[in-house]
């Protein structure tokens, strides 16, 4: 601006001076009083140059003050929480299930009954490129209470995961928090979109148990040729007698948890191959009941399981089982409990699969007594798109005498997203 002000001065200058040559009062002075005017004039238009300059001056300034002023504004109000966004994800996943099952005991109740099993919301955020957070919120069928008759439900709220990872370096990566153990197929990976049948299978649900947390630290490597090891000090079990010390009921939540006796467990992954996942687990407990229970001590549990994808065809193969110390578990059978399943499917498009599952399991396969249940699963799943499932399977089932045994069918909608 002070460039182009200098530059009108010149060209006021240039025209001004010929019209003074040019006008009356300029023809009868002599050299030297002409000289003395235009130098008087010079003076002039030099002071109103430096007026004007100043005041250039004090409005340069305050356009840089409100400049800075406004970079503080979004500073503190929206690039900063503009990165924060960019650094945090949403996510989640539900399903929606229809159960219409007859109870083929005499006297036993039918499961006739809609349920919106679940619903999650997932939040992740990156702190920077080494530390990240993940989350998963859970409400399990719909309402925790009826808020009408002040009565609770069978509902749950409850954190399926939260936890902080840290990237060590290329091949080792550790998380703290509330973990799901590395154990079995669906347990760290039970979107409905990814796996066959409205319900979860009995033997992941029953024997590993699925979905089973608990809180503590982990250690992830990395070894190449497709081989990955996980370890884990975890919080445990607290498995009692009133309940024949049934591995699934003695899953605590990390829900102000005892945690006098921590759970190692260890997990060793072979994906080498695209498409074929092969896997197993170990995990030892020194007391299952945190120390509740004197006629009870260690558990151990070992799992195996093979996941083979190639073109339509689909493979899940697994077997876990434990092995609970002391008396007490061994009078009701519970110091084995044990289950597998086989399940070969077919997708023949991008829509459309089938399956058929055989499972068997036991939680007190110590006894001689016929404690086993067995259970053949067939249906559909159709994907209208890669996140949006709907499901239909029949299941037959056989129970061990006395226990409820359910033939029937299943529907359900999921998404993940």
């Amino acid at each position: 601006m002070s460039h182009r002000l200098n530059s009108m001065i010149r060209t006021a200058v240039v025209v001004f001076l010929p019209a003074c040559f040019t006008a009356p009062a300029w023809a009868d002075m002599s050299m030297e009083e002409r000289f003395k005017v235009m130098e008087s004039r010079m003076d002039s238009l030099e002071r109103e140059n430096r007026i004007l300059k100043g005041q250039l001056k004090q409005a340069e300034q305050k356009v840089a003050a409100t400049g800075a002023q406004i970079e503080k504004i979004v500073s503190i109000g929206g690039s900063s929480k503009v990165a924060w966004a960019e650094k945090t994800s949403f996510g989640g996943y539900g399903e929606l299930h229809l159960n219409k099952l007859k109870n083929k005991k005499t006297g036993g109740a039918n499961k006739d009954e809609v349920d919106f099993h679940r619903f999650v919301l997932f939040m992740g955020h990156e702190f920077n490129d080494r530390v990240r957070f993940f989350s998963e919120l859970e409400v399990e069928h719909a309402l925790a209470k009826d808020t009408q008759s002040g009565t609770a439900s069978t509902g749950l709220v409850g954190l399926e995961q939260a936890y902080l990872d840290f990237t060590l370096n290329d091949s080792l990566s550790a998380k703290a928090g509330l973990l799901l153990m590395p154990v079995g197929i669906i347990s760290e990976t039970h979107e409905p979109p990814t796996f066959y049948g409205v319900e979860r299978n009995p033997v992941e649900t029953n024997i590993i148990p699925t979905t089973w947390r608990e809180g503590g630290v982990s250690l992830s490597a990395r070894m190449g040729n497709g081989f990955a090891m996980d370890g884990a000090i975890t919080s445990g079990l607290k498995t009692t007698v009133g309940k024949n010390y049934a591995v699934r009921d003695g899953r605590q939540h990390v829900a102000n948890a005892p945690a006098k006796d921590p759970a190692y467990t260890a997990r060793m992954k072979w994906a080498g191959i695209p498409g074929i996942e092969l896997a197993g687990t170990v995990q030892y407990q020194s007391d299952v009941t945190q120390s509740a229970d004197a006629t009870a001590g260690a558990a151990r549990l070992y799992e195996a399981h093979a996941v083979v994808n190639k073109g339509p065809f689909g493979l899940r193969a697994l077997y876990a089982g434990w092995n609970l110390d002391g008396s007490g578990p061994k009078a009701v059978g519970a110091d084995k409990q044990n289950g597998w399943y086989m399940e070969p499917a077919w997708k023949f498009s991008e829509q459309w699969g089938v399956f058929a599952r055989h499972s068997r399991w036991d939680n007190q396969a110590g006894d001689a007594t016929d404690s086993q249940y067995r259970q053949m699963d067939v249906g559909v799943n159709y994907w209208p798109h890669p996140d949006v499932v709907v499901k239909l399977d029949f299941q037959n089932q056989q129970s061990p005498a006395g226990k409820d045994e359910y033939d029937g069918f299943n529907l359900g909608v999921g998404y993940q997203f």
